[in-house]
């Protein structure tokens, strides 16, 4: 398959191809300072007033909480006041500011506390992907050995090398830029790029990718791209454009909000200057008019959304989903599409043994040939011999020692185990080294491949005695998974991997989903993605490696799985499955369209108390404490509402669909 990618807009300056993998500290950002100063202060004050302390105890720890909360804020709003937009910075600055100037002290600090730390957090998440972003390039070689004409090495930096240059890559190392195998085989583990379970074989004319990892051969390589055009660097430039051009949010009350304080600031001043100017006293006038303003100020408005949404992101972060923001969790009820990757998404990420079938006349139990293949792979380190040994250990078989172990990269292992020769590896090429009985070995091996395993053929003494199937294993939350996103959004997901059509169409089938897309590359994935959102599907990707990132970013809503997701793969997404259960994933789609549904009750309700106070203050006499009264007992009620979503009941209904 063709893996050449379109290519992004160039990245400014150089490649980065080392670092220092140093990760921001939520302390290193400014405004996690002042956020954190603002609740030290808060909390100091409001035990102080709580216990009756004089004024002058607690009053200038509130002062010093609106300014170390509020200023930032604060002139962000004013910069964009300048550019004839009300900003939500500056409503919340003022309307923390009016209710201090009514008395509510309290509760304009607490405003204040909120909102700087809701700042805090998105430029703390921030921080950490463009940190991800960067660490990514880490995983090319900082250095490569270039071969000479004569076949001298020398070791350069992986930027200095160009189109043409040979490089050596030794057992172990990564390979230091994209190109095609010249000489040598080996086993390269290139899931950072393609998501794939397994290492695959490279022999001369394939080709391989920068920061991939070599197994136990040794290749000599052409180099086919320079280094800012690799594979792993398109892939940060994919994350870094989709991160930037995806549309930007805002909460549901904030699309409605910028009309809505424009209006009420027109209207408190309209109604203190019409008046005045008919001839109307100064005094009642003002009154009515502040009066106006407390009652219309959009506070439970706010008050509506925020509770039920911070209420949903604790409650599930504490059933293992980490929801980084608000926006968040509003878009996550609105995905219609799903699209899943395999590899440690929908299948655990670890081959194991499936199937152990022995060929017939040599009359072996299943227990003695994989006791002779586990026997053999044990000196090993390729994952394959893992899954061999790891299915041996858990059936209880003892091992015989072994003798004479040797390894040949792309073909397999051989060793003495009780004095016969013992062979385990490629059936292709085991079979044309030894091809006694290779048509029924070969025919088995060829069931198990269509089948979608890896086919591990045993040759004792020259004579194949039988065949091992290994696979990546489905989750077993993975075929309930699918059915409840299928419920919930009213189509099956797609799945969507850069592993064979075979493996993929055989887990699709065990998970319940027809649409599988195989062999997909990076931007093959984002394409999906795209298509998909071109029809009016709002998607969620749920992914967990480097080469889901892209498709992460771009798309309406990313999860990552924790367990095992890359660091990219965790900072790009919006959500992360930290206890790596992938049937939380519809439980929290499934309580985010609750909380929409409870926002949705709270700004009736909030309507429902501004519409009747302000009616009651254009066409009549509203008191001063009743119309604060008024408007303090709605925010109560609005955020008691949201705490709702605090109770573990709110999840298990979630989970259950009721």
């Amino acid at each position: 398959m063709d893996s050449t990618l379109t290519r992004p807009a160039a990245p400014a300056g150089p490649v980065r191809t080392g670092g220092s993998g140093r990760r921001t500290r939520i302390l290193d950002l400014p405004e996690t300072r002042w956020a954190a100063a603002a609740l030290l202060l808060f909390l100091a004050a409001l035990p102080l007033q709580l216990l009756g302390a004089p004024w002058w105890a607690w009053g200038p720890l509130y002062a010093l909480t609106y300014i170390a909360g509020g200023w930032e804020p604060g002139r962000e709003g004013l910069k964009a006041l300048r550019e004839k937009t009300l900003d939500v910075d500056l409503l919340m600055v003022v309307a923390a500011l009016g209710a201090a100037a009514i008395g509510q002290v309290l509760d304009g600090a607490l405003l204040i506390v909120i909102f700087a730390t809701s700042g805090a957090l998105e430029a703390f998440a921030t921080a950490r992907t463009a940190d991800s972003v960067r660490g990514l390039l880490d995983l090319a070689p900082a250095r490569a050995a270039r071969l000479g004409n004569g076949g001298a090495e020398e070791a350069v930096p992986t930027e200095e090398l160009r189109i043409g240059d040979v490089i050596l890559v030794r057992p172990g190392e990564r390979v230091g830029a994209d190109g095609r195998v010249l000489d040598g085989a080996s086993e390269v583990d290139q899931a950072t790029i393609t998501g794939e379970p397994l290492p695959v074989t490279k022999e001369p004319g394939d080709e391989v990718f920068a920061g991939t990892l070599n197994g136990t051969g040794a290749l000599r390589v052409t180099v086919e791209r320079d280094l800012s055009d690799s594979v792993i660097a398109r892939i940060v430039a994919m994350v870094e454009e989709a991160s930037g051009t995806k549309a930007p949010t805002q909460l549901f009350i904030e699309k409605v909000e910028q009309r809505y304080s424009i209006g009420m600031v027109a209207a408190t001043v309209a109604l203190f200057a019409v008046p005045l100017a008919f001839g109307a006293a100064l005094q009642p006038t003002l009154l009515r008019a502040m009066t106006f303003m407390i009652v219309a100020s959009p506070c439970a408005v706010v008050l509506a959304t925020m509770p039920p949404l911070l209420s949903a992101i604790a409650n599930a972060g504490r059933h293992g989903v980490l929801i980084k923001s608000a926006v968040v969790m509003e878009r996550l009820g609105q995905i219609d599409a799903v699209a899943l990757d395999k590899t440690g998404t929908l299948t655990e990420g670890t081959p194991r043994v499936t199937d152990i079938r022995p060929l017939p006349s040599p009359g072996l139990t299943e227990d003695a040939l994989l006791t002779l293949a586990a026997a053999a792979e044990h000196p090993s380190e390729h994952p394959l011999a893992r899954a061999v040994t790891e299915a041996a250990r858990t059936r209880g078989l003892v091992l015989p020692p072994v003798a004479d172990f040797t390894s040949a990269p792309g073909t397999g292992v051989s060793a003495t185990v009780d004095g016969r020769t013992v062979a385990v590896g490629s059936p292709a090429r085991l079979l044309d080294i030894s091809p006694g009985a290779a048509e029924p070995a070969a025919g088995l091996a060829a069931r198990l491949e269509e089948a979608g395993r890896t086919a591990v053929l045993v040759v004792l003494d020259g004579t194949p005695v039988g065949v091992l199937g290994i696979a990546d294993r489905l989750r077993t939350d993975a075929r309930s998974t699918v059915a409840r996103l299928t419920a919930l959004t009213g189509r099956t997901p797609v799945l969507v991997t850069g592993d064979n059509p075979r493996a993929a169409a055989r887990l699709g089938a065990e998970a319940g989903i027809e649409d599988v897309r195989a062999g997909l590359l990076p931007q093959e994935k984002v394409h999906t993605v795209r298509g998909m959102e071109s029809v009016g599907r709002k998607v969620l990707v749920v992914g967990d490696g480097v080469n889901d990132a892209p498709a992460l970013a771009a798309a309406h809503t990313g999860i990552a799985m924790g367990r095992a997701g890359s660091d990219l793969a965790l900072e790009t997404a919006d959500a992360v499955v930290v206890r790596d259960e992938l049937a939380t994933v519809p439980t929290a789609v499934a309580l985010s369209r609750r909380c929409r549904r409870l926002v949705v009750q709270n700004l009736v309700i909030a309507a429902v108390f501004i519409t009747g106070l302000v009616v009651w203050d254009l066409v009549g006499t509203l008191p001063l404490p009743l119309g604060v009264a008024g408007h303090e007992g709605s925010t109560v009620i609005v955020g008691l509402n949201g705490l709702r979503l605090l109770r573990d009941a709110a999840w298990t209904r979630a989970e259950s669909g009721r």
